[in-house]
């Protein structure tokens, strides 16, 4: 069978901080393509918070936030969201 693979960009933002913070995009990949867990944005609505334990991260939970609205799906952030450690 075809696996489901979500289409998206990086915006230039997440491309940068990505690197900076030296998360593979493989990881990236993986936590929009199916997340443990995701939230509507508090402030704005076309962002959807996607997040998910990566365990070569010591089960560290890496937060990838994406605007739905824009076509491809843009990938605005991500960061390993300390504040979600334990609670996944």
């Amino acid at each position: 069978h075809k696996e489901n693979r979500l289409i998206f960009e990086f915006t230039k933002h997440a491309s940068e901080v990505i690197s900076e913070r030296g998360i593979p995009v493989e990881f990236v990949e993986r936590v929009i393509s199916g997340p443990e867990l995701t939230l509507q944005d508090a402030g704005d609505p076309d962002l959807i918070h996607y997040l998910s334990k990566i365990g070569e991260h010591d089960g560290r939970v890496l937060r990838v936030i994406v605007n739905i609205k824009s076509s491809p799906v843009r990938i605005v952030t991500a960061y390993f969201d300390r504040s979600m450690r334990g609670r996944l």
